[in-house]
């Protein structure tokens, strides 16, 4: 059975897409179950394919629905985005313009939901659904919540929407991942992070669940 210490993503690949779960590749307005964790835990057994950081070459093309589940103290999160992949070109300052909102992801805005209160950066957020943007700086990100979660790319983004700004420091890293992955990581007790990584880049929000 798979743990939600550090979660990796399940993959189904079925008439030339991707999705990062063994749930349909649909937005969903409410967490998981129970049950829903157990259908996630198993679906190897059901024939998917469970990848990690690297895998085999990345043959599909374009930017592929996924999601990330993951456990937080009591709080259980999803993370519903498209995955570009990276394809030789120069992503940082390049393909993601430096101190512009992104979407971090493709096509619809990346949505981050959470069925308990949490914090993100020491700042509180109620459970709820939500939108996930950043601004990233060569030495430090922007990371955005903001309340309009459904939205094409950051078209209809206003500031006056945001719950939440923190900043954070990005990491290189020399392990190449070549398509736009998110980890929801739990750590001691109630404390975890939201992770990020691309190309050789890795972001690490620090999430914390608030009450047990």
């Amino acid at each position: 059975m798979l743990s939600y210490k550090s979660v990796t993503f399940i993959v189904l690949v079925l008439s030339g897409t991707l999705s990062y779960c063994s749930q349909p590749s649909q937005e969903q307005e409410i967490p998981a179950t129970n049950e829903q964790h157990q259908a996630h835990n198993n679906a190897k057994e059901d024939g998917a394919l469970i990848v990690k950081a690297q895998s085999e070459p990345d043959t599909l093309k374009g930017s592929l629905k996924a999601e990330a589940h993951g456990q937080i103290g009591n709080a259980h999160l999803m993370l519903n985005y498209h995955s570009p992949a990276v394809r030789g070109r120069m992503i940082w300052g390049g393909l993601v313009a430096y101190d512009q909102v992104w979407v971090t992801g493709a096509h619809s805005a990346t949505s981050l939901t959470t069925d308990k209160a949490i914090t993100v950066g020491g700042k509180p957020l109620p459970a709820g659904k939500y939108a996930f943007f950043t601004i990233p700086g060569k030495d430090e990100w922007t990371i955005i919540v903001n309340k309009n979660w459904e939205q094409h790319l950051a078209d209809d983004y206003t500031e006056t929407d945001d719950v939440l700004r923190i900043k954070v420091k990005p990491e290189e890293t020399n392990q190449h991942q070549e398509r736009l992955r998110y980890e929801i990581v739990s750590g001691q007790g109630s404390e975890g992070a939201i992770v990020i990584t691309w190309d050789k880049l890795k972001v690490t929000v620090p999430v914390a669940a608030v009450g047990r």
